[in-house]
This record gives C-alpha cells, structure tokens and sequence, in this order.
C-alpha cells in the first residue's frame, strides 16, 4: 500500500490532477498528453512516474506505444484521495481547455476516413494518368454546388477566386495589396467573370456589407493577420445566418524563416486554437481537419476549418 501522506503530496498538483481528470475519462498515451496538455514529453513522464509510484495510474504497452489508464481498482485509501479530485479540478482553469483538446485527440483517434484519404493524397498524382487532375476534381464539385455568394478573403491574385466565379452567383475578393487588387481586376477582366469584383481592404475588418455572403474563405491567409480571431469575427459578420466559413491554413510548425521568407505573422495554428477561435468569434458545427501533409522538408502540413454561422 503507497503512503497515504505520500499520495496526498503527489495529488496536491495541479498538473498531476489535470492528468487523472484526463485519465478518468479516456486511456491516453505520452504522446497524446502532450498534445492536450501542451507540454514537454520529458515533464509529463515524470508526473506520470510519480502518479504510478503511488499506483493512482497503472500502463500498458500498446504497439510502439506505452497507453496510460487510471488504476482500475485502488484500495479504500486511494479510492478517498481519487474522490477528492472532483471538487479540486473546480479550481483549475485550464481543465476546460483541457477537455476541449481530449475532445479533437479522441475524434483523431477514430477518423478511420481521415487516415485513409491520407494515404490516397499521398498517391495522388505519384503516376501519370490522362485527364486526372487536382484542378479537374475541384471544378468537378463546384460545378455540383448551387450558385453562391463567397468572399476570398486575403485572395491575392485570386486564383481561386476565379475558378470559384466560374460558378458562383457572385465572389468578392479582398486584399490588402493595391498590385495584387489590381492584377486580379485585369484578369477577371480580360476573362469575362462579370461576376467576380476585387476590393481593397484589411480582412480583419473587410468592406463587405454585413450579413450579405453566404461562404467566406481564408485560403492560406490567416497566418498573415496581426489578429486573426478578429478576422474570424469579421467573416461572421458578412456570413448570412446559416452561412459557413472555411479556412485552410498552416499547422503549428517551428519553421522561424518562415517569417523572413513568407511574410507570416503566425507559424501556423494548431486544431484546438483555431476551434477555439471559431467557438469565441460565435461560429457553430466546427469541424477540423488536417487535410495535406508536404513530404518535403520543413514538411509543412495543412488543417481545414469549416464552421456555419446559426440562424440558418
């Protein structure tokens, strides 16, 4: 039988409780601790050490991995320390947070679907095969969606501010670069898209009337604003009730030239910030996923958001 006192010192920790509390609910791996815990490997290890000395915790191999789970059947003693760790998570305000990442950590778990289109984006594209192409896919669905209203926001050129007018009722493209605002008139021009307007402006706040679109894109742009949840705010603003918004953009990476050679304000977000800058900014249904992974180095990898404004 562990020490009583001994326990007790070891579950007066914050972080130790935030781990039980996370136990108590799912079987985690180191690997997946660090991701709803954000921390270190090294850190979270040895509170696992200590919770499993006191036999709070027990582990157990799984493949390559090591799953931890909270002992199933403690003793009389144990069970009272354990059952004072209800009251106690109330007094720590990352648990929350912490059960909103356990939430994305156990949907990745079980997208069986996710990893599979993985494996096929991965081939795609490997072996030459006449008239198959990521282009022909992508005009193959917008030719299936119902005229729409979109925005681009942060389109640049608007590349894909184009292939969408092909189909959409109308698309606003927004930029803040004069040259790019320009360049893309021309070609929406000189392509006869009557229906596909240029405008120059911040996407943080941009010059679209409020409640007049009904999907707003941030394709690869977010990471480029100062702040990007008052973007998010700003799209939901300009969404008709029911709209949805869509974001593509890089996934926390560590990539610091990325600052120098890209122009990026942010090094990417990861899932649980994004959700949590949909969930603030009053989005709905919202849905992430990572959806490229770049088999060159730095191996940048890319997550989509799709979230709805309420009302519709």
């Amino acid at each position: 039988m562990a020490s009583i006192l001994k326990s007790l010192r070891v579950v007066a920790d914050p972080t130790r409780i935030r781990i039980l509390s996370l136990l108590e609910q799912q079987d985690l791996s180191v690997a997946e601790l660090q991701e709803v815990l954000a921390m270190g490997q090294s850190r979270i290890s040895s509170h696992l050490a200590q919770l499993k000395q006191v036999r709070l915790v027990e582990d157990r191999r799984s493949g390559k991995n090591v799953i931890y789970t909270l002992k199933q059947q403690p003793d009389d003693s144990l069970q009272g320390i354990l059952d004072l760790i209800g009251p106690a998570r109330k007094e720590i305000a990352e648990i929350a947070e912490d059960n909103a990442a356990l939430n994305l950590t156990i949907r990745k778990r079980k997208d069986k679907a996710r990893a599979y289109f993985d494996q096929l984006a991965g081939k795609f594209g490997r072996q030459y095969v006449p008239g198959r192409s990521w282009k022909a896919l992508a005009e193959t669905m917008l030719k299936l969606m119902p005229p729409l209203v979109f925005a681009d926001l942060g389109a640049g050129e608007g590349t894909f501010s184009q292939l969408l007018a092909q189909r959409a009722k109308k698309v606003i493209s927004i930029d803040s670069s004069e040259k790019m605002v320009e360049f893309g008139s021309k070609v929406a021009k000189e392509n006869g898209f009557k229906n596909l307007e240029y405008r120059l402006g911040d996407i943080e706040d941009p010059p679209i009337d409020d409640a007049s679109v009904d999907i707003a894109i941030f394709s690869q742009s977010l990471h480029h604003v100062v702040k990007p949840e008052r973007a998010l705010q700003s799209a939901f603003r300009i969404l008709k009730p029911g709209g949805r918004v869509v974001v593509l953009d890089l996934l926390k990476h560590q990539f610091e030239d990325a600052k120098e050679l890209y122009a990026d304000l942010w090094l990417g977000f990861s899932e649980l910030e994004l959700s949590q800058f949909f969930k603030r900014s009053g989005f709905v249904k919202i849905d992430p996923a990572v959806v490229d992974r770049e088999k060159s180095s730095p191996h940048f990898q890319t997550i989509m958001v799709i979230a709805e404004k309420p009302g519709g």
